[in-house]
């Protein structure tokens, strides 16, 4: 045997390495074909596939009891969010206590004393100079990263 016919030979090994291969994938796809098929959910009648809503909003598979059943008026039944109304301008003007101020870069909070957040104040919200521990009133609008202290003086 010389060099070419042997090299021939380890070509052909590797043919038939490579064709076993792929029948043998062939023969998995097939089995985990039909084992999918064996297992799928066709067929089964509606009353199977049917959900179901209890009466605290949780999907089960029993059908609602007809003995708890409530009578809801259409006119009971809200849409959307409620309006907000308009508070009145006094109550717009909160009170509070400076626990943070940053003179140079120009920053600080406010505790609220009615509802106890920390709300933001920057140096264009100011009226007056505040600085830590002041007593102030200010009020409150909604700026691009949430509320802000604004027209803010010391409290008399």
């Amino acid at each position: 045997m010389n060099k070419s016919e042997n090299s021939g030979k380890k070509e052909n090994l590797s043919k038939k390495e490579v064709e076993k291969r792929k029948q043998q994938k062939q023969r998995e796809k097939q089995e985990k074909r039909e084992e999918r098929q064996a297992n799928s959910k066709k067929g089964k009648s509606l009353e199977e596939m049917m959900a179901y809503i209890d009466e605290d909003g949780n999907i089960t598979s029993t059908p609602p009891d007809p003995n708890r059943k409530k009578e809801v008026n259409l006119e009971d039944i809200q849409i959307g969010v409620a309006r907000q109304q308009d508070e009145e301008p006094a109550s717009l003007i909160r009170n509070g206590v400076v626990t943070f101020f940053n003179e140079s870069k120009g920053y600080g909070f406010i505790k609220d004393q009615k509802t106890q957040e920390s709300i933001f104040v920057h140096v264009n919200g100011l009226l007056d100079r505040v600085r830590e521990n002041s007593r102030v009133t200010f009020e409150v609008e909604m700026g691009h990263k949430g509320p802000n202290a604004v027209r803010v003086k010391l409290s008399k």
